[in-house]
């Protein structure tokens, strides 16, 4: 009786939220406390977490872009900026971050990456990023790990992105790309990414 009043609504609740899957930022945190964004919720557990209204009061929604993948080129500015600093190839870190977050700066991974360039809290911590979310911050505290992987590994670009995407140390160690077919294929999809940039 109880399934049979609960399948109705949970169809319900989900036509709902189909329907305003564009309406603002969802969050749900996990059983492992991490926490998951998304601009469209296919899962009842995210909450709104940032309206998109403009009748909507609050401080959080100022600094939230409209739509984190409409414009894939709104943060061109930053990367130029990080990309002059560094003297890190444009294309590149533009390739990457399409990678890492598909320029979601709300992005959060299973493992607990967070932001446009997919910084670990620990990453994020030695770059001195103090606002993991907030794109500046975390676009140069990403390029500015970068730039250390590529000195690390003498400008080789595959063994950078292969330490980026697996960790340093287990690429240090093998001096290979690691038989990870994750870290494989991300390998593989950044330069893909990055020569159509360069075009």
């Amino acid at each position: 009786m109880v399934k049979l009043i609960i399948g109705p609504v949970f169809l319900i609740y989900l036509v709902l939220l189909s329907a305003h899957s564009h309406a603002g930022i969802y969050r749900w945190e996990d059983e492992n406390g991490v926490v998951h964004f998304t601009n469209c919720p296919r899962d009842v557990r995210f909450k709104l977490y940032i309206r998109e209204s403009k009748d909507d009061a609050g401080e959080e929604k100022q600094d939230s872009p409209a739509s984190p993948l409409a414009d894939k080129n709104q943060y061109d500015p930053l990367i130029l900026e990080a990309s002059k600093k560094y003297d890190v190839d444009f294309a590149l870190i533009k390739a990457i971050i399409r990678a890492e977050s598909g320029f979601n700066p709300f992005a959060v991974s299973r493992k607990g990456a967070k932001g446009l360039m997919q910084l670990m809290p620990a990453t994020a911590q030695r770059m001195n990023v103090q606002n993991i979310f907030n794109p500046r911050e975390n676009i140069e505290g990403g390029v500015r790990y970068f730039r250390y992987l590529l000195s690390l590994f003498n400008n080789d670009l595959r063994l950078s992105l292969a330490a980026y995407n697996a960790g340093e140390n287990i690429v240090s160690e093998l001096r290979s790309i690691p038989p990870y077919r994750e870290t494989v294929d991300y390998v593989r999809k950044v330069i893909h990414y990055y020569q159509s940039y360069r075009l």
